[in-house]
């Protein structure tokens, strides 16, 4: 399996910092944000990672370089201006495969999420065997965590293990999800596009699957957040 990690946003609600540091490289306990994703993933036999960058992208390939360095193999996608999520796996699709990979974002701090348990959520067939018909598997799969506070209305509902639009109860999507390539082949490479109205349209259609995440996690969107992860 292939991880893709969304680096391309300019940060702007932690400005000033990412005047001059592109957001995914700002540290949280001594250690860029970024590098805490990528060590997860190796340390689950994930290895073949692709990342989108746009502000201050050099940078981020200086510090991490092909990814030898972690036991990783880095490859790039540059993009001139942010493409949005969903638009940057459109851009890096040829990059990626035609299997379902994980992808996740660059500034959540998520210490001791396990990767190993991406690999099989999305499956092929039902328990006993049978194929899904297209129209009827999961085109992704979705770890939520609990609402924190600056976003109580979270952002979908979970009913055994299938993502919906509406109903309680409610989860906050935590950044981190594993998706069929195929889902984004609408969207033309080049192209801005944003994930939610994406899984929004695929779950109202009973195709997104999920589960809540309830280890360490935190959505670094500000200063004041950095700063209360590095006291702790």
């Amino acid at each position: 399996m292939k991880a893709m990690i969304f680096a391309a946003g300019r940060g702007e609600r932690m400005r000033p910092l990412t005047d001059t540091c592109p957001k995914p490289l700002l540290k949280v306990r001594g250690r860029p944000l970024i590098v805490w994703q990528i060590q997860n993933l190796v340390r689950a036999g994930i290895t073949e990672i692709v990342i989108n960058h746009a502000h201050l992208g050099r940078m981020i390939e200086e510090t991490l370089g092909d990814g030898a360095k972690f036991g990783a193999s880095i490859v790039y996608s540059a993009e001139d201006t942010a493409l949005e999520t969903a638009g940057g796996v459109a851009r890096a699709r040829d990059l990626l495969g035609d299997a379902p990979f994980v992808a996740l974002a660059a500034d959540i701090f998520c210490p001791h999420f396990d990767f190993t348990q991406v690999k099989d959520t999305l499956a092929e067939a039902d328990m006993w065997g049978r194929p899904y018909p297209a129209d009827r598997r999961d085109v992704a799969w979705l770890y939520l965590v609990k609402n924190p506070a600056h976003h109580p209305q979270g952002d979908f509902a979970l009913n055994l293990y299938s993502v919906a639009n509406e109903g309680t109860p409610r989860y906050t999507f935590s950044g981190i999800g594993v998706y069929r390539p195929e889902m984004f082949d609408a969207i033309e490479a080049g192209a801005a596009a944003k994930l939610a109205p994406l899984l929004r349209e695929y779950a109202a259609h009973g195709q997104v699957g999920g589960e809540v995440y309830r280890g360490d996690w935190a959505d670094v969107g500000n200063p004041e957040r950095l700063a209360q992860l590095n006291a702790r």
